[in-house]
């Protein structure tokens, strides 16, 4: 049994005003095994799609490297813009050493609420997939209805939107504020299928046909991450 834990502390700070929400990074980033043009940050997988899609937003060219470098683009860019980042598993078991949420087994979760109380100013939370099980989006759910809370609907099309009423940590229901959710198409390779089969991105595709399935992913992005 492989014990997949999170390399990476929370990226939290007082000005952060979205939270990028994934499960866990490659295993090998556990282990220290990161391949030449890994990262060592958060997202930093080689075939990560999140860095290359807010590279092409923000105009930031970046490089895709294991160096110190590398870590401190990725670093300054998240505190410029005020987005902190907050994946919501600590640790998960494995039978198969591989990346797949479905995979992981006796998940440990990290407080998401409670960093959501603590950082005030944060107004959107950003996951990095849907509500399929094992998802970021599926676990804060399940921490949410432990504590009486829920997701209200905004918009039920890719991606995904909704609403939390979060109440402060001292103060009954009622007395918080709150934080819109949205659900990005993951920035994985395994998530191309579900964009090749959406109406939109057919349609998108019909018009021009090098548009491609990152493309698509940047035009998503970057309204949420613009905003």
């Amino acid at each position: 049994m492989f014990l997949h834990s999170h390399p990476y502390k929370p990226f939290l700070f007082p000005e952060a005003t979205k939270i990028i929400v994934g499960t866990l990074p490659p295993p090998r980033f556990t282990t220290g095994d990161l391949k030449a043009d890994d990262v060592d940050f958060c997202y930093g997988s080689r075939n990560g799609m999140l860095w290359p899609i807010l590279d092409r937003i923000f105009k930031l060219d970046l490089v895709y490297e294991t160096t110190a470098k590398a870590v401190e683009q990725r670093r300054n860019f998240l505190l410029q813009h005020n987005i902190g980042v907050c994946d919501i598993v600590e640790q998960a078991e494995r039978q198969k050493v591989d990346a797949s949420d479905l995979g992981m087994q006796n998940v440990q979760l990290r407080n998401l609420v409670g960093y959501l109380q603590q950082f005030k100013k944060v107004e959107t939370v950003l996951f990095m997939g849907g509500n399929s099980k094992n998802g970021p989006e599926y676990f804060f759910r399940k921490q949410l209805k432990e504590l009486g809370l829920s997701l209200e609907v905004v918009s039920d099309q890719v991606p995904r939107i909704h609403t939390l009423e979060l109440p402060d940590a001292s103060a009954s229901h009622g007395n918080g504020r709150s934080i819109k959710t949205v659900s990005l198409t993951a920035p994985s390779g395994a998530a191309n299928r579900a964009v090749g089969s959406l109406q939109a991105y057919k349609d998108m595709k019909a018009k021009n046909p090098n548009f491609n399935t990152l493309d698509f992913r940047v035009e998503q992005y970057r309204e949420f991450f613009k905003s």
